[in-house]
């Protein structure tokens, strides 16, 4: 029998994982509120799996938790189960090592399909996210220069383009040019929709 691990901040989410996976036949061993309680109890009870959510509250995110959970002695599995979806997010969980990605809103039994295929070490993905994964591979992600990103992240800090120029010893012509640059770049036409852009492709955190 599958022995699961379920790490969600949201107790009524964690009640219809758990109910959802026992009336499947799976073990749900233990539930986590945060990712340090997950290291610990997966460290305690070796669960083949842990469902992890991406959000968590204070304290370490999903993918910092997965990370963790990867370099313990006896690593469990980890099931990315998220309502987050972007560019960023997918990319940090696959390179932190989990074995699959699902969206909440995805069907009871495609999940309970997922949680057995990726504790026997399989790959799932949700078809949106695999294909938004197939498509980013596809179109190579947008590289800003060292001076760009600096000036967006300023940007994206709420700093206007004097301040911007005035922080990093720049004149306004040289901002509005790097900006112009970025907007290129990323294909937007606006200082919100550059940040928001960065944030989606992982070239700016937060």
């Amino acid at each position: 029998m599958t022995r699961v691990l379920v790490t969600d901040d949201h107790p009524v989410v964690r009640a219809g994982l758990r109910m959802l996976l026992e009336a499947s036949g799976i073990d749900v061993v233990a539930e986590a509120a945060s990712g340090a309680e997950a290291i610990a109890l997966a460290r305690d009870l070796r669960p083949d799996l842990v469902l992890m959510d991406l959000q968590l509250g204070d304290g370490m995110d999903g993918v910092a938790a997965t990370s963790a959970l990867l370099a313990l002695p006896t690593p469990p599995q980890v099931l990315i189960v998220t309502t987050y979806d972007t560019d960023a997010d997918i990319l940090r969980a696959v390179e932190a090592g989990a074995a699959g990605y699902l969206l909440k809103d995805a069907p009871a039994a495609d999940l309970v399909d997922a949680v057995e295929r990726a504790a026997r070490g399989e790959t799932v993905l949700a078809p949106a996210v695999a294909d938004r994964l197939l498509a980013r591979l596809r179109r190579p992600a947008p590289r800003l220069s060292a001076r760009e990103t600096e000036v967006l992240r300023l940007v994206a800090d709420g700093a206007s383009n004097r301040e911007v120029a005035r922080a990093l010893f720049l004149s306004e012509a040289t901002v509005k040019s790097h900006l112009v640059h970025i907007f290129d770049k990323l294909d937007v036409d606006s200082r919100t929709a550059a940040v928001a852009r960065a944030r989606e492709v992982g070239l700016l955190r937060g």
